[in-house]
Parts: structure tokens; sequence; C-alpha cells
């Protein structure tokens, strides 16, 4: 074992698990760092806690004047709990959280200084945004950009710094985050949502998306993580030879928690819990050493801040116990990879979660309409979804048996398939009598009220119905959630407004409400069809059937960015005020850019492992044998030949992995060179995935058999049995 492996591996025999304070209750701990509306009652003045509570509400502007009250309330509040820092906390294109820190510390004369925080340091910041990513929004020498206050966020404190959740945008007002067009998806489906409740509930005025997300991720010991370059810069091991044990036992999942893993837990879902993430699932996931978390839904932007701080928090943690977390969507060929589940409803403020059935058929007919209608949504825009998740290392995960193909499709169950067939099937072509209105009101009224077990889940499916939410299942783990629900909310939006204006003017030609709704229904159920499927979707007659049904199957991630090119794209963005045609481009050349950087990275990686790591090893152990057989003609002589047969077999095969994978390597280096010189993006990282990206599986190919012929005292790096069963 070399150097470097010996030692790590060492080190993590020695690890103990780290003891944390034990706490009777974690309730008693729920939000104690976070500025939310029960700390506002206590700091703010009536009126300013009134006002504050209103823009939370419906988004209303707040003056300078309640905003400079916020900002001493938030100051003084941050102070008690230790901050020395204040900091707007944004989400750029990177896909990760950005912040600056500034000291409240302010000097004000000879030995004195105070701690200071007005309103304008709190509603709007400008960082620079020239070094971030900007898709052409921004020249170099236009460094100017400005982040802004969103007060439907709470600020917290963390490290003590104080963090205020913030949008980030260019100096001409486009938005050059995630936050801001999740923001107005948000306002649009509330908006679009709130009109078609009135045909239901007239006493229905704000109707919320909500949002849970599920984040799988694995834990490496630190230790091990450090000796594998390729997980430290990319987050997946780009060679590994499978261990012969891996998930086939199915042993690990929902298995019993190793000690060290739960302390790292308890520690994280306590520091989660103080910050308002209300964490409340754990478990092992199916592939050795791979764990899950989850928490209560929530309100969509809050829900998704508290992914992405969840996902640092975790990594924070995970290094204090020695671990280093993994959110690579697919770390380890083989082995099931990691996804982030969104499962997505809509609520009003009156108590009703639009996608649960109700009790009698009034409720169960609002029900269908908003089901109906995210189904027909996802059928008409099943590939601006498939794009919003697209990315290098999601490609690795998609279609795998263990996650959903790239096809997007509608998994609704039995039940359900029997009801929106029955529902297309009864109603009638002309005006519908009163016993046909109550026959079909009836067989509405028997669809049961908790439908969370009415069927299997399918596991296959991208896009499934789970009892009272959709789950889009095709979100990778590394993900930033804002911008797939972006979409789902966006398209959302548009099929409800499409929906009312179908249905009024059904009313305005005599039929009635009820009538309209459902002979609305029956069109979208009609014409939405395709876009169900309750079968296996890793299936091979899938694919084919798909293709007869017209849906397209995205592979890969290049493939999928194409569809932000489409004007019907721009069109529905623009129309429903969240994305520009310049804004939804910029991403898409961002998009593009982060894909050619992911491989261009992996390839670097991939030549300098090769050459100066696993053929020097190789090389080494083939020297080795060489030695042997000349050793055993020296004591044998002629007779050595039949001796040294299985030393000259392996001399042979060493050779032969060592020039094929020196080859592939130098292939993939000159198309690499090529690649760069294509000024157009989008050709660029086509040829990126055709000619650079496809060496990889040769190359790591001969790694993997060298790994199993090499002496394991020289192979340089941690094997996957030793990443993956030493705890």
């Amino acid at each position: 074992m070399s150097h470097v492996r010996k030692q790590a591996y060492q080190d993590v025999l020695h690890r103990k698990p780290q003891s944390i304070n034990k706490v009777t209750k974690v309730s008693t701990l729920f939000g104690e760092n976070v500025f939310h509306l029960e700390v506002m009652r206590e700091y703010l003045p009536d009126e300013a806690y009134k006002s504050i509570k209103q823009a939370i509400a419906d988004g209303s502007r707040i003056d300078r004047r309640i905003a400079d009250m916020v900002a001493t309330a938030m100051k003084d509040w941050a102070l008690s709990k230790g901050a020395t820092h204040y900091t707007h906390w944004f989400q750029p294109l990177t896909g990760a959280t950005a912040e600056k820190h500034d000291a409240f510390f302010k000097p004000v004369g000879p030995g004195r200084a105070i701690e200071q925080f007005s309103g304008d340091l709190l509603v709007q910041q400008e960082p620079d945004a020239s070094s971030f990513p900007h898709g052409g929004i921004r020249n170099t020498f236009e460094a100017r950009g400005y982040t802004a206050w969103d007060p439907s966020s709470p600020a917290f404190v963390i490290s003590n710094t104080l963090c205020v959740p913030t949008i980030f945008i260019a100096y001409t007002g486009e938005a050059l985050d995630y936050k801001m067009p999740l923001l107005k998806a948000l306002n649009e489906v509330d908006k679009a949502a709130v009109e078609v409740c009135k045909y239901f509930d007239k006493n229905v005025t704000k109707v919320s998306a909500t949002l849970g997300w599920e984040q799988e991720y694995f834990l490496i010991d630190k230790a091990l993580f450090n000796a594998r370059p390729d997980l430290m810069m990319t987050g997946r091991v780009l060679f590994g030879q499978a261990p012969a044990k891996g998930q086939q036992l199915d042993d690990h999942y929902f298995g019993s928690i190793p000690e060290r893993v739960t302390a790292f837990m308890r520690h994280f879902e306590n520091e989660a819990i103080k910050l308002g993430i209300p964490v409340t699932t754990r478990h092992n996931e199916v592939a050795p050493n791979q764990f899950e978390c989850a928490p209560i839904f929530e309100e969509c932007n809050l829900a998704n801040d508290h992914n992405l701080l969840l996902m640092d928090l975790m990594e924070k943690i995970a290094r204090q116990h020695d671990f280093r977390v993994i959110l690579h969507e697919k770390p380890f060929a083989g082995l099931n990879g990691s996804g982030k589940h969104n499962n997505w409803s809509l609520a009003t403020d009156t108590g009703v979660n639009l996608l649960a059935p109700g009790k009698n058929p009034k409720s169960n007919l609002q029900f269908l309409t908003f089901f109906v209608n995210t189904i027909k949504a996802i059928y008409d825009h099943a590939d601006l979804l498939r794009a919003s998740i697209a990315s290098a290392s999601n490609d690795h995960r998609l279609g795998g048996h263990e996650a959903p193909p790239a096809i997007i499709s509608v998994f609704i169950g039995s039940q359900l398939t029997k009801a929106l067939d029955d529902l297309e099937k009864n109603i009638k072509a002309g005006k519908m009598t009163p016993q046909d209105k109550t026959e079909l009101k009836l067989n509405i009224g028997k669809i049961p009220q908790i439908l969370l077990d009415n069927t299997d889940r399918n596991r296959t499916s991208p896009f499934a119905f789970t009892g009272n939410k959709f789950e889009f299942r095709a979100v990778g783990s590394s993900a930033n959630c804002a911008h797939p629900m972006t979409v789902l909310n966006t398209i959302v939006a548009q099929q409800l407004k499409e929906f009312k204006k179908n249905v009024d003017a059904r009313i305005a030609k005599g039929n009635g409400k009820d009538e309209a709704i459902l002979k609305e229904l029956q069109q979208l159920i009609t014409t939405s069809k395709p876009i169900r499927f309750e079968g296996n979707g890793y299936s091979d007659e899938w694919v084919k059937e798909a293709t007869k049904r017209g849906l397209k199957n995205l592979k890969d991630a290049v493939s999928a960015l194409k569809v932000w090119s489409d004007n019907k794209v721009h069109e529905l963005f623009e129309k429903n005020n969240v994305l520009t045609k310049r804004e939804i481009l910029a991403r898409q050349e961002i998009e593009f850019e982060k894909y050619i950087l992911r491989i261009q990275i992996e390839a670097r990686l991939i030549e300098d492992l090769t050459q100066n790591h696993i053929i020097p090893a190789a090389i080494e152990y083939q020297n080795r044998l060489i030695q042997n057989v000349k050793g055993l003609k020296d004591v044998l002589g002629g007779s050595s030949t039949e001796a040294s047969k299985v030393q000259t077999k392996l001399i042979e095969l060493i050779s032969s992995h060592i020039s094929k994978m020196h080859a592939a390597a130098g292939v993939m280096l000159d198309n690499r060179k090529k690649a760069n010189k294509i000024e157009a993006i989008e050709e660029r990282a086509a040829a990126y995935r055709d000619t650079v990206k496809a060496q990889f599986d040769i190359i790591a190919y001969h790694a993997n058999k060298l790994e199993k012929l090499v002496d394991d005292d020289l192979w340089p790096f941690p094997k996957l049995r030793e990443m993956l069963f030493t705890r």
C-alpha cells in the first residue's frame, strides 16, 4: 500500500465518533438563530412589524423609514447572538451561494466606535457583478451589480455573521441569480391559481407553491477523500475497480446508521433546526455510505433557501467529524447516484392543499382541476422541464437503474388513471342534462380523500403523483432547486391562465360553471394523455413507445440545453414576466460553459492521474515481474519458461493496458485541443461530449484492469472498497 494511502487508511481506523451536546427537546432549538416574525414582534415597533408582515404576505414595498427600523432591530438581535459582521447572502449562477462580509463596527472619533447597520445597507449592496457568470449580460469593465433584500426569506445568524437573503441583479436590472426568477414565477402561479380557485372558493386570496426536497449524499472519510485527487476536484471517482460487494445485497438501505455518521447527522440537524430548517427525516440510502435527509415542506422560495443553506452547513460540519460530504450526482460508477427529489404542491391561504382530494364532489373537482392542469403543463413543456435539470454531473445519473430516465413522463397510479379515463369518456358532447351532471359528480366524489397509498410508487418516473403532491424525481443532488422550480411554476401558471380563459369562454357560450370546467378538463385529459405512463421507465420498450407518442429522449445535457433557444420558450417566460429572452440566452450560455469546464477539468485530471500516478505504478510492478522472470531464469535455466508463465502473461497484460490507456489519453488531449478552438459555444460543448468525454470510459476501463493486476502495495489511491466500507 502506498505511503499516502496507508496513512489515510490508518487515520480512518483510529477515528472515534465525536460527541455533541445533548438536547432534551430539539423543538426548543427551532429557529433560535432566525430573525422570524416572532422575533420581529419583540424587536420592532408595531408599525414596522405590521409593514414587514404585509410585505412578506403580498410583496408590497417597504419604505426607507421602515427599512431603517428593521435594520436597527436586525442589528440589535444579531449582536445579542454574537454576530460581528453582516452579509447579503445570494445565489449567483455558479450554482452555489455567495457572501461578502462587512463588520458592524464603525469608528466615530478618536478611541470611539459604534456598531452600525442602516436601512440602506439592509436593502441594497453592490458586489462585483463581472466576476460571476453572466452569459454576456455584463462586460468585464462593467462590474456593477446589486444585491437587494428579499423580506420573504428571514435573515439568520451563522458563524457570527448576520445573513440577509437577497436577489442579485445587474446594473441594468437583469437577473444574475436563481432567486429573482423564482420569486417572479411564484408570483405568477399565485395570481393564476387564485383566479382558478375563485370558481370553487371566493375566500381564497393567495396560493403558495410548496416544496419539500429530499437531499441524498455520500459521506467519505476526510483522509481517504484527500488521498483521491479526482474526488477532491470533480466530486466523483474517475477511476476505480468496483468492490466485490456493492449494493447488491440491499443491506445498507434503511439499515442501522453507523455511530460516527449518527453523530454527524445529529450535529448538522441541530444546527439546521436552529436556522429554522425543519429537517425531520434521516436514513441510509441504497449505496454503501450513501444517506438522505429531508425536511417538512415549506413555501417554495424559503424551502430552496433552506436547501442551499443546509448543503453548505453539511459540508462545514462534516469536516468537524473528519468526513467529507459528496453531493455529486454519480460519485461512483456502478452504484446508485444521488438525487434531490422535489415534492411540489399548491396551498391556499384558507388552508387547502389544491393537490389533495377532498371529502365531496366540489372539493374533488377543484383537485382534478389543478391535477389535470399540472399534467397538461408538463405535457406542453416536457422538454423545458428536462432542460431545467440538465448538467454534466446529472448526465451520469439520469437513465441509470436508480434514477428516472431522460424522457419526461407523468405517473399518477391506477386509481387516478381510471378516474381520468372515466371523466374523459362520460362527458357528453352536447349540453349536459341534470342527470348527467349528478352522475358525473357522484363519480368524482368517489375519489378518496387520501390517495397516499392507493398505488405502488413508480421509481422510474421522472414526475410522479404521490397522493397529495407531485414529485419531480429527476433533479440532481447538487442542483439549485430554484431552476427547475422556476420552470415548473411558470408552466403551471401559464396553463392555469389558459384554462381560466377557456372556461370563461365556455360559460359565456351558455355552459354552467361546473359543466364548463368539466368539458375543459376532458379536453385537457385527452390532449395530454401521451405524457402519462404507468410502466417501467427503464425498459427499451418505453423508449420506443415514447417515440411513437412524440415524447423526446434528450439523453444528455448538451441536447437538453438546446431547448432554451426555442422562441416559444422565450415567449413563455416573457409573457409571464419571469425572464427576458436576453436573460434566457445568457443562462443557456452559462450552462453550456459549465458543461465544457466540468468535462475539461475531468479530462485534465485524467491525463494527470494516468501519466503521473497509474502508469508509473503499473510500470514499477511490471519491472518487479521482469526481475522475477530474470531471477527464475538464473536459478532454473532453460526450465524457467514454464515456471514464469504467469509472470510473463501479467507483464504482457500490463503492457497492453498501459499502451491502450496512454493512447486513449493522447486522443483525448488532441480532441480537447481541437474542441477549444471552436468558437460557437454550443458546438464546442457538443465536441467535448462527443470526442473528449467519449474517451473517459476507455481510459477508466484500462485503469480499472490495472488496479486488479498491480500489487496492492503499489496502487497510489484509496480503493472503492476502502472508501465505501471504512467508517
